[in-house]
């Protein structure tokens, strides 16, 4: 009897030892959720890791925790990470999308957990599932491009050289759009004589285009943000170019990794005297291009003002307060609000000014400054 006792003590406290394991495990799985969860794009572009650091700055000294994951330009990873988020109990999810639309299944499975959902830089399309939008005006960003071009050439019939984003990123149309508004006045009085697109040249008389117009556009001359494809479609417009579209002319190129790719490409063919050529994102290797003549401009998107827009609307959200906006855009579904951060044009006469004397980069990055 007194055996059987001592072996239903002995049960008794095991049980009460994996008891408490166990409540310790839920603990430590409670404190290790996860606040807010960040998805972005790609690592393989300098901007997105750039982002991914001050992300992780912003919530250094918040009672609040994140975790970042990357989609490596696939939208079924995307979905992936969401769902991985998600399990670890997120309340709210940061998404830059990969591609607009098709992100919306996974933010629709957000929305079903009750989680706020931020679109970040790039708006997700037809979908009610996305609370808010972070960005920076992205039609102001083409118009800034295309401007840059307009003030730095000179004569006129100067050959334009279309380039756009990937036709799956909502951001490509309105870049394209905000300089094709600016540009269009000067294509029809013949600043510019466009030596690319078919398209764009059936449409040069139209300033306002439809989404299906801006489509067809970026069809022919679209670089999916891919340096490498960039070079490629350059290298084929040289080929087709007569005489009469080389000389001094000007290239519309997207962001600072195809303007890069695509100014190689031209400033090696002796029949290029001279190019204006725009980017955005202001990357190191394209701020040095900047400082060496061999981009004409960047439009600076500061990174640093936007992570701190998104994070602050996700932590009023985590507080129970409503997050301020400045406006909406219409994704198709809904209109999202939407913050919106200002972006500055950068050439060699303020890139000191503008990224170094403020502190995104130190001059030691850089050479001939």
């Amino acid at each position: 009897m007194k055996k059987m006792w001592r072996l239903f003590s002995v049960l008794m406290v095991a049980t009460l030892l994996i008891g408490m394991l166990a409540a310790c495990s839920g603990a430590t799985g409670g404190s290790s959720s996860v606040s807010v969860g960040i998805v972005l794009p790609t690592k393989d572009e300098p901007r997105w890791v750039q982002d991914e650091q001050r992300f992780k700055d912003a919530l250094a000294d918040s009672e609040y925790t994140t975790e970042i994951l990357f989609s490596q330009g696939s939208s079924a990873k995307e979905k992936e990470n969401v769902e991985t988020l998600l399990n670890k109990g997120i309340d709210v999810l940061i998404i830059a999308p990969h591609d607009g639309a098709a992100a919306g299944s996974a933010v629709e499975a957000a929305k079903k957990e009750g989680v706020t959902v931020i679109a970040y830089d790039r708006l997700i399309t037809e979908t009610d599932a996305v609370d808010y939008y972070v960005t920076f005006d992205s039609v102001a960003v083409g118009a800034a491009q295309g401007q840059y071009l307009i003030d730095n050439v000179e004569g006129s019939n100067v050959p334009l050289y279309l380039y756009a984003g990937a036709s799956s990123d909502n951001n490509a149309f309105l870049f394209f759009q905000g300089a094709w508004e600016v540009l269009q006045p000067k294509i029809a009085d013949g600043t510019f004589v466009i030596a690319n697109s078919s398209e764009a040249v059936a449409l040069k008389d139209k300033n306002e285009l439809t989404r299906d117009e801006l489509g067809k556009i970026l069809g022919q001359v679209t670089t999916n943000w891919d340096p490498s494809e960039a070079i490629n479609k350059a290298q084929t417009h040289l080929t087709a170019a007569g005489a009469n579209l080389k000389g001094d002319i000007a290239i519309l190129a997207p962001n600072d990794g195809t303007a890069r790719s695509i100014a190689d490409v031209y400033g090696s063919d002796s029949d290029i005297s001279s190019y204006v050529i725009s980017g955005q994102d202001a990357e190191k290797a394209s701020i040095q291009y900047i400082i060496d003549g061999k981009q004409s401009m960047t439009v600076f998107k500061d990174v640093r003002t936007l992570v701190a827009d998104a994070i602050g609307m996700a932590i009023d959200i985590l507080d129970g307060k409503t997050p301020s906006t400045t406006g909406s855009y219409n994704n198709g579904k809904v209109d999202v609000k939407a913050k919106q951060t200002n972006v500055i044009v950068v050439d060699q006469e303020n890139v000191k000014k503008e990224l170094i004397d403020s502190g995104y980069y130190e001059a030691s990055e850089f050479t001939g400054l």
